[in-house]
């Protein structure tokens, strides 16, 4: 099929070991479960809170670029509480609803390109083996051997640079798991990027990989049973995620002088982020040097990019500290309290 690019799942730099009896029914179809269609939007949250969803596998094993496990894990456990009234997929602002209301739209042109015919899927399936493991399918492709499943993506501009190489892992990653749970042998992701261009591509089911996401899949679903949380990752999610777990200190100040462990964990600490000052000193004066170049020039181009450096237009806000100073009565009639939020600090020893 000429108009269907090949996508070849990518398989994370570990050796994988598959799960017992995975291979005697890898490709047994999953177990059906009630329309979606039929549940209001608290049944279904509900039906997300028992196990991982295709759009949340990337997640639990670390490779999706908005959400972190530790994030995935503080939904899972009710830590976060999502309410339904709030869903993205309700607020016309979101990207996700966006993705819902174009849906139908890129499946139609799928199906006009490449002659296939496609079926909304209006039911979930979970795994024949593992519980836990769920899906719920864009469109089922119907009356082709070779290609089964069919995964609709809308990508704004700021998205698009993941597409740049084909299918980004992420969403590789939630394609597998949906291969994994229904049994199919093969997806085409159908993705209109920009609102203008539609790529397709192919992806077939790779036992090494569902292998790889089951084992560390389940590992995740073991740590929200056993209410234990995944470690952070450095991500920006995991850290909006540790304020949300502990969003208040108890005054306890731990003596860890001991702890050989946690000493190099600290020492490593203060040697990034020397060679993170280091690096913003020597940024600065690149930046200055070319600031000098400039002079009163608007920008600059250069073989790899360019510059710019525009005054900005002046701007008029309230200067509130004159205004209280004036008038101190109205910070008692109009206050806003902002809820207080914890800093890390670090102090090296002095030598």
């Amino acid at each position: 099929m000429s108009n269907v690019q090949s996508a070849g799942a990518a398989v994370p730099a570990v050796h994988p070991v598959a799960p017992q009896s995975t291979s005697t029914s890898s490709h047994r179809p999953g177990i059906v479960l009630p329309e979606s269609r039929d549940l209001s939007p608290a049944q279904w949250l509900a039906f997300r809170m028992q196990g991982i969803g295709s759009s949340e596998a990337a997640a639990a094993v670390g490779l999706d670029p908005w959400s972190s496990p530790l994030a995935l894990w503080l939904e899972k456990t009710g830590r976060v509480v999502v309410d339904p009234d709030t869903d993205p997929l309700a607020q016309d602002d979101h990207p996700a609803f966006w993705g819902k209301v174009l849906e139908p739209f890129v499946a139609q042109q799928y199906a006009r390109r490449t002659g296939n015919r496609v079926r909304k899927v209006h039911t979930m399936s979970k795994h024949r083996l593992y519980d836990w493991m769920r899906a719920s399918l864009d469109y089922q492709v119907v009356g082709n051997a070779s290609v089964q499943v069919l995964e609709c993506k809308t990508v704004g501009l700021y998205a698009a640079r993941y597409w740049e190489h084909g299918v980004p892992e992420y969403v590789q990653i939630q394609v597998q798991h949906q291969l994994a749970v229904t049994g199919k042998q093969a997806a085409d992701v159908a993705v209109l990027i920009g609102g203008q261009e539609l790529r397709i591509h192919r992806i077939e089911r790779d036992e090494e990989v569902i292998a790889w996401l089951v084992e560390l899949e389940a590992k995740f679903w073991q740590s929200v049973q056993q209410d234990l949380p995944p470690a952070a990752d450095g991500s920006e999610s995991a850290q909006q995620a540790l304020a949300r777990l502990y969003p208040r200190d108890r005054g306890e100040v731990l003596d860890l002088t001991d702890s050989e462990v946690w000493n190099a964990t600290f020492e490593q600490l203060l040697a990034v982020r020397a060679e993170l000052e280091d690096c913003k000193g020597f940024e600065a004066k690149l930046r200055q040097s070319l600031c000098e170049r400039l002079g009163e020039a608007s920008g600059a181009r250069f073989r790899q990019g360019s510059i710019s450096w525009k005054r900005s237009k002046d701007s008029t806000t309230l200067d509130t500290a004159r205004l209280l100073k004036a008038q101190p009565d109205l910070l008692n009639q109009y206050p806003l309290i902002r809820e207080g939020s914890r800093r890390f600090v670090v102090k090296a020893q002095e030598t």
